[in-house]
Formats: structure tokens, C-alpha cells, sequence
């Protein structure tokens, strides 16, 4: 059996920022993360109270927050006990969140009523979950603080963010005796398809999936112009879909595609930038949208196959983007391909671990079916095991089944507790009724000007809300505060979902908290700053394309039914034709190097052919055309 050992998921989860244990205790660790990973997949197949399941979930959660995270930044990493003080916490989150088990349905059924004890719990477990939100994200905790704050202060603020103001009693049994605090919509969703997710992800680890999908992208675009790069795109957007964490992605394949591309001859900064927006997709990227798409359905009702299809044109257009930019950098630079003798045999890369496809396979093919997502996950978790037993050399021996099994709890540690801490935030947003305030302020703003307007400040609202958060938690927060905002005026409630999610995700690479491109730069060994802006540039795409589909919800494939699918495809086309003027005017070359007059046309037609309509295709086509006709027939320049 292996010691616990903590692979890095973020910015501060390196080898030296958590604890290690060595020896029995090591060993213990493991195994209990191993009972954590049982205990949830029993639950995924046999019903289970939902409070009951939250409930337990906290315990392991908090628990292995309070082992792993050190409550002290210069505190020694390696240990072979954990300190007498967190072993208090841990006894003391068994005892709050074991009292609720036992009490919930008694206390539900008396309308809420709480003893003065009750309250001494709840506001306890409160405290535990702001210390374990203090030690795994930081600035989740302090957000979560400041709207904690504001139960009470918000009294004295004036005009629509004020409130009457709540009493300590109301507050406490709200956040945690309630369905709407700690163990509302942010446990729920780390307790069902978060944890389920993670762990599939880690099988798939296991099974030598990723492994798979790197050298099969390299053997289709390793020996074309910036073949690496083209790689990491590949390759980041797959396995970010699946863990759904993009500064966990970064980390994990940004050691072995960033040195790749250093090597091929892109700028440090370049490829930093280029592993951290296609990481960041991956939160956004269909089929599997890294369980947000699973959220999103239950929030708007609708069936997870037309979350899957409104997700393809964002999706498709941001990764069409990064693929050309990383292209066109490569023609600019005169970069060539790897050679042939460092490009695996597509067939051979097939047929030696081709079957490791089955499990996505399973995955899709049973949520197209109308099976629920948790049970889809389950059966693709033991399609990943039974998948690695076709060949000697992919089989999950009982030794790698652990270590997927612990290392998918581990994983799920931090994001888990950015879920339950943002339950703080969605309960006060419940209480006070701050979220309809908030829109009706933004709304009362903006009534004089247009839906654009309201839309670039929910991007604002969304993006600020999403730093540092990982992206199914970074959506629960603007599904409760953002979206609403957009409701109000008069979005497609899909359209509004899918716009606040996208500049949630894009958070990691927005400066000045792009924790994606910082941990990128780390890698690296580049600037951050730059890192960060490059990563924009490279993701513009997905900063502009939220703004055309507020206003014509058909490049959301399915989310108008008044829309024919020839008019979505159309759409589909033109955005796509304009992604390619865009990337060319950003990058300075299209057929071949484009001079400042040539790239500010490109950087016009790009709006003018995303935007639906038969006017600004015409003009578009028209321009993008000349473009093309000068550099076809000038002289190539040098």
C-alpha cells in the first residue's frame, strides 16, 4: 500500500505546501482515503438522504483538510503523527456533523426550532469550515467571510444593498440547520458529481488513458508547424474536461507539454500561456465540461444533452482559436514539426492502448441515453478497470487501484472545500435576498443603454466571483449572483448560464488573479504577468463570444427551438470563419506575414462574421476576401 503523498492542484499545493506522512500513519491515510472513495461510490448506487450524504461527505472532507493542510505556512511538511491540535478538529467535525445526522429530521419537523446547544454547534461548524476554507483556498475564505459579514452589516448600507439586518439565532440556523448554507447547493454538488469526476479522472490516470490521449494527439499533429503546442491543446482540453480543474491540469501536463514547446522553439512566456488557456477550456468543453454541464442541467431543468449542445459552438470556437494562434506563431517563427523519429505510430498508438477508449465511450453513450450522470460515472469508472485488464501492460493491479482510489479523494479535498464554503455565500445571498438587489442595482444602471452593457458588467461581476475558484465552484457562485442579472433581462436562461460560466472559467487566465497562467509560469520559468496577458490573447476568442450569443441565442446549437439547425450551422460557419480573421489579425499572419493595415481589416471582419446575419456575412466575406486576394498575389514578405 502507498503512503499518502499529495500531488500539486494548484498554486500552493506543491510537494512542500502540504503534509506528507510517512510510516503507519502514511499508510493509514491512504487507506481512509480509499474508505472515502467506497463510501461515495456505494451512495452513487444505493439512496441515500441527501443531508445524511452531505453530512458524512463534510466529515470526510473536512477531516482530510484538517490532515492534509497545514495550519501554519512555515510548519514542517513531512511528519509521521499530524498535530495534536488538528486531531481536535477532526474529533470535533465527527461530533457537529454527527449531532446533525441524528437531529436533522427532528429539528425539520418542528418547523426549524433550535436549542441554544444547536446554535453552539452550528456557529462551531461554521469555525471548522472557515479554518478548513483558510487553509485549502484562501481567498475563497475570505470572500465567504465578507458576505458572512454582511447578515449583519448590511443593515447599515443604504439603498438596495441594505437589509433589515438578521439576528445571530436566524443566521446561524439558516447556514447550517437550512438547506441554503453549508450543506446546500455547493455540498451537493461536491458530494454527487465533483467527487464522482475526480476519481473517474484519476482511474483514467491510472489506466494509462492520459498517456494515451498525448501520444495519440502527437502522433495526428506532432510533425505539423508547432506540433507540440498543437499537443498540449489537444491533450490539456481532453484531460481538463475530465478533472474539471484547470490549475490541477496545468500542473499536472503542464510539466511534460511546456518543456516540449520550450523545445520546439516557442517563448517560455508563449508556452506557459498556451498551457493555461487550454487547461482552462477544458471547464467549459463538451462532452464532459468538467461535471459543470451535470450542475447546469439541474439548475435550468433541462436534459444534459442540450447543455452538451449549446456548449459546442463556445467550446468549438475557443480551441479553433487556440489551435490557429498556436499555428500561425509557428509560421511566423519559421517552427517546424518533430521529426519522424519522435512521432509514435498512430495505428500502433491505437491499437496498444486504443481500448482505453471504452470508458469515455460508456460515459457518453449512457447520458445520451437519459441515464442519470452519477450512474453513467460509476459505470465508467468500472468500465476503466475492466477496460486496462485487455491489455498485460494497461491492467489496474489491486496496487493501482488503491492509489487511483486515493489519489481521486485527494484531489477532491480542495475544490470539496471551496463547494462547502461557498455555501456561506449562497446562503447569505438566499437570506438577504442580495442576488435580486444586486440585478435590480446593475439593471437600474443600465436601464438607459442596451443588454451589452448589462453583459460586460455581469463579465465583470462573473470573472471577479471566479478568481481562484475551481470551475464547478466557481459557477455555483455566479449561477446564484450573476445569472439572475441576465434573467432580468430578458436572456434565454440557458444563454445567461452559459455566459457567466465561460468568464468564471476564463478567471484563471484574467490577471491580476490568473492563478492557471501563474502556475504556468511557474513551470515555465517565465514572467507572470506576461504569461497572463498572453494567456488573454490566446483566449480572447472565449472573451468575445459570450457578448454574440446573449443577443442571438442560435450559436447555442438547441437553445432557441425557433431556430432551424441549417441556421445554427450557418451561424457555426461564419463564427468560425471569423475566429480565423481574428487569430490572424492578433497574430500578425494569415497566408503569410500581415502588415498593420491588413490586420486591423482582420480584426474588423472578426465581429462583423461572428455576429448572426446576412448583412454582416456579406460584408465580412467581402473583406476577408480582399485580405486573402493581396496576400495571395503580393510578394511574400520576409
Amino acid at each position: 500500500m502507498e503512503e499518502c503523498h499529495v500531488e500539486p492542484n494548484g498554486p500552493e499545493r506543491r510537494e512542500s505546501a502540504v503534509r506528507t506522512y510517512t510510516g503507519p500513519m502514511g499508510r493509514a491515510v491512504t487507506l481512509l482515503l480509499c474508505v472515502w472513495t467506497a463510501f461515495q461510490l456505494y451512495c452513487s448506487v444505493v439512496p441515500v438522504s441527501a443531508v445524511t450524504l452531505r453530512a458524512i461527505h463534510c466529515i470526510f472532507l473536512l477531516s482530510f483538510t484538517f490532515l492534509l493542510y497545514p495550519a501554519r505556512k512555515r510548519e514542517k511538511r513531512v511528519r509521521r503523527l499530524p498535530p495534536a491540535g488538528d486531531l481536535a478538529l477532526i474529533l470535533l467535525t465527527a461530533a457537529v456533523f454527527g449531532y446533525l445526522i441524528l437531529n436533522y429530521t427532528r429539528v425539520a419537523r418542528t418547523g426549524g426550532r433550535v436549542t441554544r446547544l444547536e446554535l453552539v454547534i452550528a456557529a462551531a461548524a461554521l469555525v471548522l469550515a472557515f479554518e478548513a476554507a483558510r487553509r485549502a483556498s484562501g481567498n475563497l475564505a475570505v470572500l465567504a467571510a465578507l458576505f458572512l459579514a454582511y447578515n449583519w452589516f448590511g443593515q447599515f448600507l443604504p439603498g438596495r444593498l441594505g437589509h433589515n439586518g438578521f439576528t445571530l439565532k436566524r443566521v446561524l440556523s439558516s447556514q447550517f440547520w437550512g438547506t441554503q448554507g453549508l450543506l446546500g447547493t455547493g455540498a451537493d454538488v461536491s458530494a454527487t458529481y465533483l467527487f464522482l469526476f475526480v476519481v473517474l479522472g484519476s482511474f483514467l490516470k491510472y489506466s494509462g488513458f492520459s498517456q494515451f490521449i498525448n501520444d495519440f494527439s502527437l502522433a495526428l499533429v506532432g510533425r505539423t508547424p508547432g506540433g507540440p503546442a498543437k499537443v498540449a491543446v489537444l491533450a490539456s482540453a481532453l484531460m481538463g474536461m475530465m478533472n474539471g480543474s484547470a490549475i490541477a491540469n496545468v500542473a499536472a501536463t503542464g510539466t511534460i507539454t511546456i518543456p516540449l514547446m520550450k523545445r520546439a522553439g516557442y517563448k517560455k512566456e508563449f508556452a506557459g500561456a498556451v498551457e493555461a488557456a487550454a487547461s482552462t477550456g477544458g471547464q467549459f468543453c463538451p462532452p464532459i465540461m468538467g461535471a459543470v454541464g451535470f450542475v447546469m442541467a439541474e439548475f435550468l431543468n433541462l436534459s444534459y444533452t442540450q447543455v452538451m449542445l449549446a456548449a459546442i459552438v463556445p467550446a468549438g470556437l475557443y480551441y479553433l482559436g487556440l489551435l490557429l494562434a498556436v499555428h500561425l506563431e509557428a509560421k511566423r517563427l519559421g517552427l517546424s514539426g518533430l521529426s519522424k523519429e519522435h512521432i509514435p505510430d498512430a495505428l500502433e498508438v491505437l491499437r496498444e492502448r486504443g481500448h482505453l477508449i471504452i470508458p469515455l465511450a460508456v460515459l457518453i453513450g449512457l447520458m445520451l441515453l437519459g441515464y442519470t450522470p452519477l450512474y453513467a460515472a460509476v459505470a465508467a469508472i468500472a468500465a476503466t478497470v475492466a477496460a486496462s485488464w485487455l491489455r498485460r501492460d494497461t491492467r489496474m493491479t489491486w496496487d493501482k487501484l488503491m492509489a487511483a482510489c486515493a489519489e481521486g479523494a485527494r484531489s477532491a479535498v480542495q475544490v470539496g472545500v471551496c463547494c462547502i464554503i461557498i455555501g456561506v455565500i449562497i446562503g447569505t445571498v438566499t437570506l438577504t435576498g442580495l442576488g435580486l438587489n444586486l440585478g435590480y442595482l446593475i439593471l437600474s444602471a443600465v436601464e438607459h443603454t442596451n443588454l451589452y452593457v448589462t453583459g460586460l458588467l455581469v463579465m465583470v461581476l462573473s470573472t471577479v466571483l471566479g478568481m481562484g475558484v475551481p470551475g464547478v465552484a466557481a459557477y455555483v457562485i455566479v449561477q446564484a449572483v450573476a445569472v439572475p442579472v441576465l434573467m432580468e433581462g430578458n436572456v434565454l436562461p440557458i444563454a445567461a448560464h452559459m455566459f457567466c460560466l465561460i468568464y468564471a472559467c476564463l478567471s484563471n487566465i484574467t490577471p491580476p488573479v490568473a492563478m492557471s497562467s501563474y502556475v504556468a509560469a511557474g513551470i515555465a520559468g517565465a514572467g507572470q504577468l506576461k504569461t497572463g496577458l498572453l494567456s488573454v490573447r490566446l483566449g480572447l476568442v472565449g472573451f468575445l463570444i459570450p457578448f454574440f450569443f446573449l443577443g442571438h441565442p442560435i450559436l447555442l446549437i438547441g437553445a432557441d427551438p425557433s431556430a432551424a439547425l441549417a441556421g445554427s450551422l450557418w451561424a457555426f460557419f461564419t463564427a468560425t470563419v471569423g475566429t480565423a480573421a481574428l487569430v490572424g489579425g492578433l497574430e500578425g499572419w494569415l497566408l503569410q506575414r500581415a502588415g498593420w493595415p491588413e490586420r486591423a481589416i482582420l480584426l474588423a471582419v472578426a465581429p462583423l462574421m461572428i455576429s448572426p446575419g446576412a448583412a454582416t456575412d456579406a460584408i465580412g466575406f467581402a473583406a476577408l476576401g480582399a485580405v486573402i486576394a493581396w496576400q495571395r498575389f503580393r510578394p511574400a514578405s520576409t
